[in-house]
This record gives C-alpha cells, structure tokens and sequence, in this order.
C-alpha cells in the first residue's frame, strides 16, 4: 500500500473535533447551476455573462478547481467570480492507493465537518470514479460500514459533482497506473442511498453527462446509480428517460432475510422492488445489475443461488456479486471461495450472467464507509480524551 499525504489540521484552525458542526448545506456553487443558471449568477454580479462559459470551460473543461490557474479571467474580478461561483467545498483529509496505484480512496471533509469518500479505480480500458451522494446512511443495513454510521445529511449536487471532477483530474494527471487518463464512468455506489437524495442526483447525473462546458460530458451509459429498492424512486427513474444502469443492491432473494439485511424491505418486499427493476430494465433496454454481498453462513446457501436464478432467469439482469470487505468488529465475513464458486455456478446453471466484483481496496479501508469510521474513531477517541483532561 502507498499512503498519500495527510493534511493536517493546522494549529490555527479549529480541530477536527470543532469542525463538526451542524449538519448544512453548503454555498452556492457553479456545480448547482446550469449554464443559463451560471450566466445568471454572474450578471448578478455585474460581469458579462461570457464568463459563465469561462468559468465552466475551466472547471468542466480542463478539470481546473483551483482559482489562481484561472488566469484568463481579470484579476481584479477573479477573487469574486470565483469565491461566488467556486467555493471550496471538498476538503482532502485522507489520501491513500494500493493496487500498485490503480487504486485511490480519497476522504473528504465538507464545510460542516461531515466526512464523505470517494474512490477512483484504474483498469487498462477505462477509469471509474466511485461517489458518495449522502453523509452517512440512513438505510442501516447491519453488515455496511456507512450505514453502521447513520445518515448525517444529503449532498448538494455540486458536493456530488466536485468528487468526480477531482477525479478526473487525478486520472487526467497520468496518476492511476496502467490506465487511460481520461474518467470514463462513474458509479453511485459510495457512501449513501442515491436514491434518498433523489433530486440532486438526478441533477448531477444531468451535470456529469452534459456537454462540456456546460458539464463533464460522460456517456449516460456509462454513469450507474445504486438503490437498496426504494421503489417509488424507481419509478420516477423510469419517466427520466435516462438510459443510466440501475443497481439494485438485492443482497438476499427471500424476504425473511432481506428484511435482516436490508431494513426497508420491510416497507417494499422483494418481489416488489424486483418488478420495478424488470420495469425500469423493459423501459430502457438496459440491463439490471444486481448486486449481492455474498455473506459467508448468512445468504450464500445454495438453495438461496437457486432461488435467485429463479427470479432472475429470462430477466434483463445480471448478477454482481460481492465479496465482503468486513469491517472492524464485525460478525459478517466474506463467504469461503469453494462457497462463492457454487453460487456462481448455480445462477449460471439457471442462465443467469453472473460476475465477481474484482476486489480492490482492501489495504486501505476500501469498503464504503471505513475510512470514514477510522476518521472518527480517531476523532473521538481525542476528544474524549481532552474531555477526561478537562475532568481531571
């Protein structure tokens, strides 16, 4: 593993206990708008509304966050086109890659002091950002890291947007190994349920796809959001008219166990949110991933493999499964590799597609949420230390 810088607190600001504050949104940034929004916002500053697209040239164009490399803006009104429409809202805590660098987790604060991560993945025919949509989790599955953690507050767009305009630059800069350095997809599959921030993901996935310089100019194809099954979401997916992949994070194929692992399947059962899915796959043409953690002795039976093709087969899906990334203290462990192979071979026995998620990121943290658990652990355990100090 190769751990990146850290930056520090610095002793002239608030530490990282302080930092946590009330749950806000952040400020106004050029990510939230739309190019006519942007033009808007900067006449309302007094200045023509060219530098709009100037503005978004270099954010979305050139990958540009930092205002001081805008240097075909006046000087005199850069500080206050930028510090309107670019305010920081991404703070880089942690910084860690493994995988001989094809592999970098970045943890981020944001303006309120919540943590937030995102993962960039190299491969030798693309790059794949993986981002956050919430802070935290509120949809408690036992076995997740984030959602050990409970939901702390949604992201804005932009907060969603700028993970993955950073990303692009790190792959932009050559620094992902082996891969090309252009960001071609982007997964929704960080901390958070995408779907409980429904519009603002909806947004950003509208920001990411359009063309530069209005926004990132990604392949709709190429962008998927996750859902634990909040059905009614689902189907206001389908009226988008988006042709992005839906995964749909399954995990169990009855509902006595999906209602352990998953804690809103009590509210929209298996069978429900499976006919959203086949909906959402029929509107679109799109096949749907199905995401299943495989859990060793909890839903990796073989008659649980053999049930799931049965609901899958002739469907447009596939299924993805997962090999558990445990976390600390956790009673769930990865199932044993003979275990997982029989699981395999039945679904495909059944005429399922059937993969297994390459597994990354195992050296630093990688499941959704543990960088952000250890951050606060360390956080915590200092302040009740100055607290038993003050005590004392």
């Amino acid at each position: 593993m190769t751990m990146l810088p850290v930056i520090p607190t610095s002793p002239d600001t608030p530490d990282a206990v302080a930092t946590r504050r009330r749950p806000s949104m952040p400020p106004r940034h050029l990510a939230d708008l739309d190019l006519a929004g942007r033009r808007e916002a900067v006449a309302a500053l007094g200045q023509p509304a060219f530098r709009a697209k100037q503005l978004s040239t270099h954010y979305f164009g050139r990958l540009v966050r930092d205002p001081a490399a805008m240097t075909d803006l006046p000087t005199a009104e850069r500080a206050r086109l930028t510090g309107d429409l670019l305010p920081t809202l991404l703070t880089p805590v942690r910084e860690q890659a493994c995988d001989a660098g094809a592999t970098r987790k970045t943890l981020w604060r944001l303006h309120d002091g919540a943590l937030v991560e995102s993962v960039l993945m190299g491969y030798p025919d693309r790059v794949t950002a993986c981002v956050s949509s919430q802070a935290g989790c509120g949809m408690a599955c036992p076995f997740c890291a984030t959602g050990q953690a409970g939901l702390t507050r949604n992201l804005s767009v932009a907060e969603i947007v700028d993970q993955v305009v950073y990303l692009a630059g790190v792959a932009a800069s050559g620094a992902v190994t082996g891969s090309p350095p252009r960001l071609s997809r982007v997964v929704f599959m960080g901390m958070g349920e995408p779907m409980a921030n429904y519009p603002r993901v909806i947004e950003a996935v509208r920001r990411l796809t359009a063309p530069a310089p209005e926004g990132l100019g990604l392949s709709q194809r190429h962008i998927t959001v996750s859902t634990v099954g909040l059905v009614p979401a689902m189907r206001r997916l389908i009226a988008e008219e988006l042709s992005v992949t839906l995964a749909l994070s399954l995990h169990a194929p009855d509902d006595d166990l999906r209602d352990e692992l998953v804690p809103v399947n009590q509210r929209w059962k298996v069978a429900e949110v499976l006919r959203a899915a086949f909906d959402y796959a029929a509107q679109t043409s799109r096949r749907v991933s199905i995401e299943y953690a495989l859990i060793r002795d909890v839903n990796d039976q073989p008659w649980r493999a053999d049930l799931l093709g049965r609901l899958l087969h002739s469907k447009l899906a596939h299924v993805n499964l997962i090999p558990l990334n445990p976390t600390p203290g956790s009673k769930w462990d990865a199932s044993p590799k003979p275990v997982e192979r029989e699981f395999v071979r039945r679904l495909r026995a059944a005429g399922v597609p059937t993969t297994v998620r390459d597994t990354r990121g195992r050296e630093i943290d990688g499941a959704c949420g543990q960088l952000a658990a250890s951050e606060l652990t360390v956080v915590d355990a200092g302040g009740a230390a100055a607290e038993a100090e003050v005590a004392q």
